[in-house]
């Protein structure tokens, strides 16, 4: 009687392990490279969200660990950090958020008039840091489907990606990933380049994403990763389906012309403001 008492004390003891894992959406091995999160998820589309943005659960997203090294030479900063950057990408933020706050806009395209403007590094410091504020969280798109790169700044080798929603083969849910140590703040990513990129931008399945993407969550920003305004249409292909843009432009790179010439082709889309990235003086001290 003893042993089957204790073999039923052992049964009840691993049944509430295993629903206090279910009930967090977390397990022991999600510090690991890429582990799904077990509960399943509550609804359709994207991967489900529980509680408020300050204490957001994980439902179905996949959880990654970037390494600390990578992100420091990606440049990829923490919110947190007293570093003059991390503080630059929170004074950053808190103009955007004013400034979408102010018109009730949530969905927001990071361009740049060429390659090399820091574009997608922006982009990933400035989604996390608006993830760090509590009222919100974020989702980053990588839809630069000319090159992608949003998953290699973060040493994530996704399974699926952005390409493979709008091409039908994958869903939503499959596609999301969660950096860990970045409270708030979700990844689509890209894994690959399309050749008719701009059709598929402009295209009715890619609007049905964005709808969805910008709906699902009223308290959820969505950044969209784009190609270099000047160097593909795709970016121009896409703009009418957010709410507004902001423009990275890099110090002694990018040539005035080009600027000017960025802004008058995205004359229909809201510019909130210009990223001066790369900058050569940077203020010290309060």
């Amino acid at each position: 009687m003893d042993r089957i008492r204790q073999a039923l004390d052992r049964a009840r003891e691993e049944r509430a392990r295993a629903k206090d894992v279910a009930s967090t959406g977390f397990n022991d091995q999600q510090s690991s490279t890429l582990q799904p999160s077990t509960t399943t998820a509550a609804g359709k589309g994207a991967a489900a969200l529980r509680g408020s943005p300050a204490s957001l659960i994980y439902t179905q997203t996949r959880v990654f660990t970037p390494s600390a090294e990578l992100l420091e030479d990606n440049r990829i900063l923490n919110p947190a950090s007293s570093e003059p950057a991390a503080s630059a990408f929170r004074m950053l933020r808190t103009q955007v958020l004013q400034r979408m706050d102010g018109k009730g806009w949530r969905s927001l395209a990071v361009f740049s008039p060429t390659a090399r403007d820091g574009k997608t590094t922006t982009a990933i410091n400035l989604a996390a840091s608006l993830a760090s504020d509590h009222l919100h969280s974020v989702l980053l798109v990588d839809f630069d489907f000319k090159h992608p790169a949003v998953a290699a700044r973060l040493g994530l080798s996704p399974e699926f990606g952005a390409d493979d929603v709008l091409t039908g083969r994958a869903r939503i849910e499959d596609c999301l990933y969660h950096p860990a140590g970045f409270e708030r703040f979700v990844i689509l990513p890209a894994r690959n380049t399309l050749a008719n990129s701009s059709e598929v931008l402009a295209g009715p399945r890619c609007r049905e994403l964005v709808s969805e993407l910008r709906s699902r969550y009223p308290e959820r920003i969505v950044l969209f990763d784009l190609p270099p305004v000047l160097n593909a249409d795709d970016a121009l292909a896409f703009a009418p389906q957010v709410e507004c843009g902001l423009v990275v432009v890099a110090e002694s790179r990018t040539r005035r012309t080009d600027l000017v010439r960025t802004i008058e082709l995205l004359h229909k889309t809201q510019i909130v403001g210009t990223v001066l990235n790369q900058a050569i003086d940077v203020p010290s001290g309060y």
